[in-house]
């Protein structure tokens, strides 16, 4: 039997989980030259919050990567053009 802290317990982990999706599919979509997606938060509900952050922690390190590279690459082209 569910007591009240248990369901409301619960609704703030659903409520953490719904934030972490919706957190997961803004990063997909600031990726420069990808067309907005969506995911169906069906695919991901069945992750625990551990691995959905995980997976912010993938994308944020990958945005991470790819900012470095460009910027690697402007440097390098700055310095053929003066």
């Amino acid at each position: 039997m569910l007591t009240n802290i248990d369901y409301s317990h619960n609704r703030i982990v659903m409520s953490r989980k719904k934030q972490l999706i919706q957190d997961i599919q803004n990063l997909i979509n600031t990726y420069d030259g990808i067309d907005k997606t969506s995911i169906n938060p069906e695919l991901l509900e069945f992750m625990d919050e551990k691995t959905l952050i995980s997976m912010i922690d993938s994308l944020l390190l990958q945005k991470e990567a790819s900012k470095e590279s460009d910027m690697e690459w402007l440097e390098k082209f700055k310095k053929h053009n003066v």
